[in-house]
Formats: structure tokens, C-alpha cells, sequence
């Protein structure tokens, strides 16, 4: 790579960017690692320091990387509360920002259905892992929720002995795949009888049901999420 790159259709700093998240996806660097000084990346790449600074401002706006003053930049890990507020977005209405417990109610493995099919980019036949979890703030139950992952993908899961609260921090220190976007649709839904008897409601209470795919750095996708929220005292909070 040579700065006369630039001239070509993407600014030279957006192809430095490709290549770490390249890297990333590789596992070259693993989350919670520092990466290399930016002079020595720029060596490596035959770049100047300043196109390296910029493409690592890039990803840390991301959060896929985090600057520690004084220490260097690390691959972003999922314990971090920046990181976990940008993917969990419920609200109590008091305004304060708390991150849910969990409590798992059934592990299984099945053929993946048309939905996770297409979310999941499966094949016919293909099987999914699907958890279902309520989770909680305090004694409040604030959602009851599905997550689809690919058998492929994550072929031991059905192996764990617990599936900790924090999944986003397991796929990244057990398997090495780090979520790094995701995209969501809402809805307002009516709660069936299943999802009434976990929530502590009546059946066809209204749900704000929120179905998301998750996406890794390579952007492939990670794992389909349908949640289906009882907001009596919780709302969804997006900045734009």
C-alpha cells in the first residue's frame, strides 16, 4: 500500500481502515489486546503515521477500538458500559441507565427457519442455536427475547454449563467474533399467552417487539434477536 493509492476511488486512510477490520476479522488482534504503535502499523503498511491516526479515529468512533491515555489502543471489549449501551437501548422512564440481568429459560437446537435463514445467510437445512432468556431490571421483567446463532458458527454452544448475561462479551472471548453494529426494526405487538406468562402480564397487552441482526466487523452476520418488551415502565432511547 503507497500513498499514491489515494489517487484511486477510496481515500487512502479508508483503505488502512479495511485492512485493520481485516486483521480484526482474522484474529490477528483479539479483543482486549493493544494493537501495535502507529508507527509501527504504518511501517507495516507503508503508510504515513497520520493516515494510520486517522483510520484508528475512525474505528474508535466505531468503538470497535478504545484509546487508554497513557496506555494505547486496544480492541474494544464488550464488558466496557460504551459498548454495551450502544447495542441495549431500554430505558427505565426514571432516566437511568442500568444494563439487564438475564435468566435463561431454554436451550435448542433446530433447522433454521426463513427468518434466521435470511438474517443468518443459511442454507437450507442449516441449524440455529435458539436461547430464550428473560431479562430484568431488579424484580422488574422488561422483555422476554429469542436469539438465533448459527450451529456452524458457534458449534459448541450447546456445551456451556451457564450462558452468561453478557453474550456479546462471550462471542468475542470465546469464539473470537466481535459485534460491531446492528440493525433493528420496531414494532408494537400484542403479547401471546408464552410471552404474557414469562412477563407477568395479561395476554395481548401490548409489546414493543424489537428484532435485531447483529453484525461483526467483516460484516457478516452474528446472530437474529427478537425481543419483545413490556414498556409499563421502560422506553427505547436512540440519539440521531
Amino acid at each position: 500500500m503507497s500513498e499514491a493509492a489515494q489517487v484511486g476511488f477510496k481515500p487512502l486512510y479508508t483503505q488502512v481502515h479495511a485492512e485493520i477490520v481485516r486483521r480484526l476479522a482474522d484474529g490477528d488482534w483479539q479483543p482486549g489486546t493493544m494493537l501495535p504503535s502507529e508507527q509501527q502499523i504504518a511501517r507495516s503498511l507503508g503508510v504515513s503515521q497520520g493516515t494510520v491516526r486517522k483510520a484508528l479515529d475512525a474505528l474508535t468512533a466505531e468503538r470497535i477500538l478504545v484509546r487508554k491515555q497513557g496506555r494505547g489502543t486496544f480492541v474494544a471489549e464488550f464488558e466496557d458500559s460504551r459498548i454495551l449501551f450502544k447495542f441495549f437501548r431500554l430505558i427505565p422512564d426514571s432516566g437511568e441507565r442500568l444494563f439487564p440481568q438475564s435468566r435463561v429459560i431454554k436451550r435448542t437446537s433446530h433447522a433454521a427457519n426463513e427468518a434466521e435463514r435470511s438474517s443468518l445467510n443459511l442454507k437450507s437445512g442449516e441449524k440455529v442455536w435458539r436461547i430464550e432468556r428473560v431479562r430484568h431490571f431488579d424484580a422488574d421483567v422488561i422483555l422476554i427475547e429469542t436469539i438465533s446463532l448459527s450451529v456452524k458458527r458457534f458449534p459448541d454452544f450447546g456445551d456451556l454449563s451457564e450462558i452468561p448475561n453478557n453474550v456479546y462479551q462471550l462471542y468475542s472471548q470465546r469464539y473470537g467474533v466481535a459485534v460491531a453494529r446492528s440493525s433493528e426494526k420496531i414494532k408494537a405487538i400484542a403479547a401471546s399467552r408464552h410471552d404474557a406468562e414469562h412477563l407477568g402480564c395479561a395476554k395481548a397487552t401490548p409489546l414493543l417487539s424489537v428484532v435485531r441482526t447483529a453484525y461483526d466487523i467483516a460484516d457478516n452476520p452474528v446472530e437474529l434477536r427478537h425481543s419483545r418488551c413490556l414498556t409499563t415502565r421502560i422506553h427505547y432511547s436512540a440519539d440521531l
